[in-house]
This record gives structure tokens, sequence and C-alpha cells, in this order.
């Protein structure tokens, strides 16, 4: 299936696309969240750098991608009226 413009979505296929983007933007927050605390502690416990800090560096990228994403579906969502 081709990415598509979310202006060229049917309105169930933009509500679709939206919930499914809403999970990807949760999991992708909480997993960042989640390993930078993880990455942070072991830096102050082990007191050396932790490369485990990259990890949330790179995936921070996914979720600014999905919530751009997200906020130009709710832009067309509101301009339909939906």
């Amino acid at each position: 299936m081709a990415n598509r413009q979310p202006t060229e979505m049917s309105n169930e296929e933009l509500l679709k696309k939206e919930k499914i983007t809403l999970v990807a933007v949760t999991l992708a927050a909480v997993s960042v969240i989640l390993m930078l605390a993880v990455g942070i502690y072991l830096t102050f416990a082990k007191r050396k750098f932790s490369a485990l800090l990259a990890i949330p560096v790179s995936l921070l990228a996914i979720f600014l991608a999905n919530y751009v994403n997200l906020k130009k579906i709710r832009q067309e969502k509101s301009a339909r009226g939906i």
C-alpha cells in the first residue's frame, strides 16, 4: 500500500490511520522515555558513559515523524468536520 496524503484519503481511511498513528506515537514516546531513563541511570550507576543513550535519540526521529503525520491527519479531520 502506497503512502497517501491525508487529503487523498476517505473519511474511514483517515479515522483508521489516525488510530494506528496514535498508537505508534504513544508507544514510541513511552519507549523513548523509558530507554532514556534507563540509559541515564546506567550512566550514573556505572559512572561511565552508556552507549544505550544512542538508542532513544535515534528513536526520537521516528517519534517526531509519526507525530507530524498525526498532526496532519488531525488537521485534515478538522477541515472536513469529522
